[in-house]
């Protein structure tokens, strides 16, 4: 994997690791939520004819022989000289075997060996096209987008750090030094986005006899200490947020991880509660018990002692903790219902600076024509958020309530736009009547409170010469043309962002492209992650499109379509949506395929793409029609945008399985565990039964779906109740029995759970639970009244393309 890795120990001078040195990559993440299918309708095969099954590993293209490093026989490397797998013709309206038994792949880039195995890991670093177009005119033909899909912070094992106070960077460009640049001698190298010739610094020269560069730890060191960690929590005290009970969890959360909260012997931290009120609070080394200082006026707050709203931690550790024990009983009998967010900042804030009103008309929520509202109403949190970022504070909100919150105006102007954070959204949150979101509240605090962190960090993404970025979508601010300023990182937050071709590649055999996310450790040590794509560049569009990765494409349109929902209305976003299937289709149709055939084709690397339209128009972020809330659809809207690429298809297009009757047959053995494998079935009721059991993984949630005359055996063993009747309504966990059914499934349940950073409900429901529909309302394949079902969006595309 290219993505090298860079330690600043002076502040804004990163060393390089040893040119072409590989890191091993992290493990894989889980590549889920892509298995369509055929729900009742479709046309038969022909006689004879059989589906093949996709391999579990998708072929890479033909490669000529060719050496390992940028040679000018890569100039000759054309798909042309066999027909790879990616562009073999499916009738989608026919073929009926779409799915890969197994987690589908990201397209191999057509590159020597040698720099596949350098290039950056698709985890980390992916293109929605891995052949990029020789002109803006052919990627204009092709009709496919062009962008990058990042996940610059990703949490990876065995991650070297390497330091000096010498970097060895493009004097023109300041491109970091990579694997791809070229060494004509041992004195320079040339650039591979800009091209320039620089010399190489004499502690980095090569060694021909050791075969190593430099000596780099000779270099001078210099340590300017940055920032410390800070961290403010700003608590709803009001009653109906009390009401909840997420105080309590809250507290307890912190007092249990606080040893655990990132940073060194400076850290501080401070605590900040507002009902209709602000209340401060003095932790001072020194004082016997904390102090609540009390602002009331909150139209023009102040801070009434400010040396001491933020406290060092190891300082005034036992203070703290006095504090997150009395908390919850300081307010328990407060009848106090105004909330003044904006003020404390400066729960709905209906107070104060910032105030919201309810926009929510409840009978239009299933209005099949369009949605309103989804844009803030005020513009008081854009400017407080351009305030932070340029304070470089990050904002994370934490939402629990049953209660219309107005998320379009806090999460899209604090939190969405411009400030590195995210948003929390527990809905019907409440610690008595909704313990599944408790268990998913504690967890996301656990993994929030200590996950890995970087501080005042920016982020520059480089391409070669001829290429530009035009839109970058995620939760930052652009400070430049392709500068991002961070105020914090974090392991979990994905980006992307649209390129264009500005000037014709002609004389490019491969092109690059570079993110630099410079941060401050929290343990306060400046420091560089540099990861570096390579790509062909192709002047056919049959080997633009054999190089379509169907996923990153799928997740830069869902980032798409969320901005034009807020800038212009959602029909509009859907409208693009649908139109991005037709369009690359019928290309693909009228300039690709040489033996034109009946029926709706598509090349094999696109034949999930128009079910990933349709599950992207039936997500709660587009879906129309249906009684979706305000908030939960901005909540859904604002979780496409943040979360990496891997998740994102998760929430999109959901995978079911059946569960009681797992057998070890194909399992995996990970840590002396034994994790089942069941296959993964059609979105589509046609394939559940009411004799057997069903998981549902949505990524945010889970549905364990009994059937009404499931194996009474199955129920006992793995539910511990002795029949269906039996099984609780809101049941939410396994439990852990002493049976072969129960460690199966649990284990499973819990393999899935492991390859996401955050926490997933799992609700247990039966055939006549009240949260079927939602169960239900993701079997994407299934006609419903406002949506069409798969095989009739296909009939949908096809006659749109025929015209």
């Amino acid at each position: 994997m290219s993505s090298l890795r860079f330690v600043q120990v002076e502040p804004f001078t990163p060393v390089i690791l040893p040119p072409g040195g590989a890191l091993q990559p992290g493990p894989p993440g889980r590549h889920l939520g892509h298995y369509p299918s055929l729900p009742p309708g479709y046309q038969s095969m022909p006689p004879g004819h059989t589906a093949q099954p996709y391999p579990l590993k998708q072929q890479p293209y033909q490669q000529p022989p060719g050496p390992a490093g940028l040679s000018p026989s890569l100039a000759a490397m054309s798909l042309q000289s066999g027909m790879p797998e990616a562009l073999r013709v499916v009738n989608l309206l026919q073929e009926r075997n779409l799915l890969p038994p197994g987690p589908l792949p990201a397209p191999t880039p057509c590159l020597t060996q040698d720099l596949q195995r350098i290039n950056c890991n698709p985890e980390v670093f992916r293109s929605t096209l891995t052949s990029i177009p020789q002109t803006q005119s052919l990627l204009n033909k092709a009709k496919m987008p062009l962008g990058l899909l990042l996940h610059p912070f990703k949490d990876l094992s065995q991650l070297p750090v390497v330091t000096s106070s010498t970097i060895v960077r493009c004097r023109s460009c300041r491109t970091y030094i990579n694997p791809f640049v070229s060494f004509l001698d041992q004195r320079r190298w040339k650039c591979n986005l800009c091209y320039r010739v620089n010399d190489v610094p004499e502690e980095f020269m090569y060694n021909p006899v050791s075969r190593a560069y430099g000596e780099p730890h000779r270099g001078r060191r210099y340590r300017t200490p940055p920032q410390p960690a800070v961290y403010l929590f700003v608590l709803d005290v009001s009653h109906n947020a009390l009401e909840t009970g997420y105080l309590h969890v809250f507290c307890q959360s912190l007092l249990d991880n606080l040893e655990s909260l990132p940073g060194d012997s400076r850290t501080k931290v401070g605590f900040i509660t507002f009902d209709s009120t602000i209340h401060f609070y003095n932790l001072q080394e020194g004082l016997s018990q904390p102090q609540m200082l009390i602002v009331s006026d909150i139209e023009d707050i102040f801070l009434p002692t400010p040396d001491s709203l933020l406290v060092n931690l190891n300082e005034s550790k036992e203070l703290v903790q006095d504090l997150l024990k009395s908390l919850p009983s300081l307010f328990e009998k407060t009848m106090e219902t105004q909330s003044a967010l904006g003020s404390a900042l400066q729960s709905l804030p209906n107070l104060g600076a910032g105030a919201l009103q309810s926009r929510e008309d409840p009978n239009q929520r299933a209005n099949a024509k369009d949605v309103q509202h989804l844009s803030p109403a005020t513009d008081f949190y854009k400017k407080l958020a351009l305030d932070c970022s340029g304070q470089q504070v990050a904002v994370d909100l934490f939402l629990l309530s049953a209660q219309y919150c107005d998320l379009a105006s806090l999460g899209n102007s604090l939190i969405f736009c411009f400030l590195s954070g995210a948003v929390y959204y527990y809905p019907s949150y409440h610690q008595q009547h909704n313990p599944a979101q408790v268990e998913r509240f504690q967890k996301d605090l656990k993994r929030y409170i200590t996950r890995k962190i970087g501080f005042e960090a920016v982020m520059r993404i480089r391409c070669t010469k001829g290429l530009s970025i035009h839109t970058f979508h995620g939760n930052f601010f652009v400070r430049s043309t392709d500068l991002l300023s961070l105020p914090n990182v974090n392991p979990d937050a994905g980006f992307a962002v649209q390129m264009s071709i500005d000037e014709n590649l002609d004389d490019t055999q491969v092109v690059s492209f570079q993110a630099a996310l410079l941060y401050t450790s929290s343990k306060g040590e400046r420091r560089i992650r540099v990861h570096t794509l390579c790509l062909p560049v192709v002047n056919s569009l049959s080997d633009i499109f054999a190089g379509a990765d169907v996923q990153a494409m799928t997740g830069l349109l869902a980032c798409m379509a969320v901005d034009r929902s807020i800038t212009a209305s959602l029909s509009d976003a859907r409208e693009a949506l649908t139109n991005a299937a037709i369009d690359s289709l019928a290309c693909y149709r009228q300039s690709v395929l040489t033996i034109q055939q009946p029926g709706l084709l598509a090349p094999a690397c696109l034949r999930l793409f128009p079910l990933y339209i349709l599950a992207l128009h039936k997500q709660k972020a587009f879906r129309v029609g249906t009684s979706t809330r305000l908030d939960e659809r901005v909540s859904a809207m604002l979780q496409l945008k943040y979360q990496p690429l891997a998740y994102a298809m998760l929430m999109i297009h959901p995978t079911l399985y059946r569960v009681d009757d797992l057998t070890d047959e194909g399992a995996l053995n990970i840590n002396d565990r034994t994790i089942p494998q069941p296959r993964v079935l059609q979105l589509s009721v046609e394939k559940l039964s009411r004799e057997g059991a069903f998981l549902m993984d949505a990524g945010t949630v889970m549905y364990l779906w009994i059937g009404r005359n499931c194996n009474p055996s199955f129920i006992s063993q793995v539910l511990g109740v002795p029949s269906y009747a039996a099984v609780p309504e809101n049941l939410y966990l396994l439990p852990e029995l002493d049976t072969a059914e129960s460690q199966r499934v649990r284990a499973f349940v819990g393999w899935l759970k492991e390859q996401r950073p955050f926490a997933p409900t799992l609700h247990i429901i039966r055939d006549e639970s009240q949260m079927k529909s939602s169960f239900l309302q993701s079997m994407i394949e299934d006609r419903t009244e406002s949506a069409l079902s798969y095989y009739e969006f296909l009939l949908h595309l096809q006659q749109q393309i025929s015209k």
